[in-house]
């Protein structure tokens, strides 16, 4: 959990470096999909809503992993000339052996490229460990994006 403001500036740095360096070698190298999580069972549920203003985001949620709930905190970008937008979504995470392998940089490739408004979305996202996530839920908002998000996520303690 982010306790005060030097960590909270702490995180968005160290989310720059990372969030730039994923933009020179992007993660994952192919976008998740129904084909990749054929035949798995999930390994957790995690709800989270993200908040968007102009190429930044911010937001909060919840893994739920082995019987036990774990909230987390995030920054992201949108890689395009940016969002005001509010995210709703929840799903199921696939292939996370460890919750060790839950915080760090996660990269979403299947938004579209251009002008998105409110409505459904369906987000695809993958991890350097190679677990996925699969988010259903709500948009609200606009965003100017060239189809690829990235978000860094700092798992709290567990509850």
């Amino acid at each position: 959990m982010i306790s005060s403001p030097g960590r909270l500036l702490s995180l968005l740095a160290l989310s720059a470096v990372a969030l730039g360096g994923c933009a020179m070698n992007p993660i994952p190298t192919e976008v998740p999909n129904a084909q990749t999580i054929a035949g798995l069972e999930p390994s957790g549920r995690v709800v989270m809503t993200e908040v968007f203003a102009g190429g930044a985001g911010v937001g909060t949620g919840a893994l739920a992993f082995r019987g036990k709930t774990y909230p987390f905190k995030m920054v992201g970008t949108v890689v395009g000339p940016g969002a005001v937008e509010k995210l709703d979504v929840a799903g199921e995470v696939y292939k996370l052996d460890d919750v060790k392998q839950f915080s760090g940089v996660w990269t979403q490739g299947t938004g579209g490229i251009g002008l998105e408004t409110s409505g459904k979305g369906d987000l695809w996202l993958e991890n350097k460990a190679g677990a996925v996530m699969h988010l259903t839920g709500t948009q609200t908002g606009a965003a100017l994006s060239l189809g690829r998000d990235e978000i860094l996520i700092e798992l709290g303690k567990t509850k």
